[in-house]
This record gives C-alpha cells, structure tokens and sequence, in this order.
C-alpha cells in the first residue's frame, strides 16, 4: 500500500526586527510561520545586535528557528514575503531599517541557487548575528557548501559588531 504522507524537511529561519515593538513582531512573526510554515522545532535565545550594511539605524532583535516543513523553498519564500507583507515591512533599500525580516538559511541540506533564491543563505559565514545564534542551536551542524560545522564558521568569522545574548 503507497503511502501519500509527505516528507517533512528541516527549515532553518533567522528572524530580525528593529522598528517598533521588536520582541512582538519576532512573537508574530513566529506564530505566522507556525500556522504557514510549518512546525517550530527549536528556537535560540534572542540577541541584541548592531545593524549590519547600513549602521545609522536602530539595533535590531535576531533569533533563529528551526522548522519542520513539507512545503518546498519556492512555496516557503512565497509565504515569508506575504508574512513580512501582512506585518508592514516596507522595502525601502538594502538593509533598510524593518519591522521584520525573515531569511531561509537552511533547507535540509539543499544547496539551491536561482536568481530570486539561494539556500543556504549566501552570507551565513559573514553574519556573527547569524551564527552566534545558530552555534547556539545546532553548533555541530555541518554547513553544505563550505563543509565546516556553524561552531567553526563562527570561529573564523571577522565580523566586528556587536551581538549581545539577551535571553528568551
């Protein structure tokens, strides 16, 4: 008997807000994927840090998830930018100041490279705001493209600024 159950796959978001009430769009943003998503597995404490690309703005709150999900990346970067949409980020330029912003930094171990989508995140090893909560969560994870665990990338990251642990 053919089963029709769909394989669920592991998702790994960071999530980072620095307009208005941070903590609650992180919170709204988080039950907006669980309901679109799929399942929030993990999640790592938050951090405080500074804004990164473009430095005269507000710090911002990062986390990172991890998601169980039986949607595929193009179906997931569908949802995200209607889930950024329906909390009122505008998009401005790079790096602008946000209300929320939502990337896809792992999908299984799929590397994926299409013009509006690459996963993983093509700049992972250069975020010390994405990887301190990422060593965080899954340290011994083994990134696809550069073969290195998330413990070692953050290691040898030369990110300068600031990325402050601020609980839950």
């Amino acid at each position: 008997m053919k089963r029709n159950k769909e394989e669920k796959k592991s998702l790994t978001l960071a999530l980072g807000s620095n307009l208005g009430d941070r903590r609650g769009s992180l919170t709204k943003a988080e039950k907006l994927i669980s309901h679109n998503i799929g399942s929030i597995i993990k999640k790592s404490s938050l951090y405080e840090t500074a804004p990164w690309g473009f430095a005269d703005q507000p710090f911002f709150l990062n986390c990172v998830l991890e998601v169980e999900t039986t949607l595929k990346p193009t179906e997931i970067i569908h949802r995200i930018l209607k889930i950024e949409k329906v909390m009122g980020r505008k998009r401005t330029f790079k790096n602008a100041a946000r209300i929320i912003d939502i990337d896809i930094l792992f999908y299984n171990d799929l590397i994926l490279k299409r013009t509006n989508l690459t996963i993983p995140h093509p700049a992972i090893q250069q975020r010390r705001f994405i990887l301190e909560p990422l060593r965080e969560m899954i340290p011994d994870r083994i990134h696809p493209v550069f073969q290195k665990k998330i413990s070692q990338l953050a290691q040898e990251c030369t990110d300068p600024l600031e990325v402050k642990k601020i609980g839950e």
